[in-house]
């Protein structure tokens, strides 16, 4: 099954979540960040993950460590829930629309970290929240999951659609790339025999 739970606790955060690859798109979200929360939601709903995640932060600084954290724990369930990645796409790439703006955002499960994070978000604030943290938050899973995405906006004037339309795009490249290869069953896709 590919399936993980964690949990991880810090003198900032303290976070439960689980994590089902093979799921239908449920979702149970508290991070105690209401953007967060919403964007975590239609992440499971266009990704087909089920997936439940609870944080208790100390959002009377900031939500800063909240949203990092949740980035970090949700990145290391995707690689334990992947296990050796045997038998799977490894790549995924999507370009969604979210009214005017247009998200293109690729992904490579090799094992190593990068991220190219290229959102230029209009406003400092969408709503509470401080979109500086949507950068924090990609930086984080990336490096805990040891993947390369790519996340390019190609247009966009609104902050809330620019933002959702690069969760959505992350969701179904994820997507993509996590699902089984039929064509290499059983295989790891990398020559090296390793990811």
């Amino acid at each position: 099954m590919r399936q993980a739970s964690l949990s991880r606790t810090t003198a900032e955060t303290d976070i439960s979540l689980t994590l089902n690859l093979d799921g239908q798109g449920r979702a149970e979200i508290d991070t105690g960040v209401g953007f967060l929360d919403h964007m975590l939601t239609l992440f499971a709903k266009h990704g087909r993950f089920d997936l439940t995640v609870t944080c208790r932060g100390d959002t009377n600084v900031d939500d800063h460590h909240s949203v990092e954290d949740v980035g970090i724990v949700l990145g290391e369930a995707f690689a334990r829930a992947l296990g050796d990645k045997r038998g799977i796409r490894r790549f995924g790439d999507k370009v969604i629309p979210m009214d005017e703006a247009l998200i293109l955002t690729a992904i490579d499960l090799s094992g190593r970290s990068f991220l190219g994070y290229a959102l230029s978000v209009p406003t400092e604030k969408i709503g509470t929240f401080d979109t500086e943290l949507v950068e924090e938050f990609f930086a984080a899973f990336v490096r805990a999951a040891g993947c390369s995405l790519h996340l390019r906006q190609l247009a966009g004037t609104n902050s809330h659609h620019i933002v959702e339309g690069a969760f959505k795009s992350f969701a179904r490249s994820l997507r993509e790339a996590v699902s089984p290869d039929p064509d290499a069953a059983g295989e790891i896709p990398s020559t090296k025999g390793v990811l």
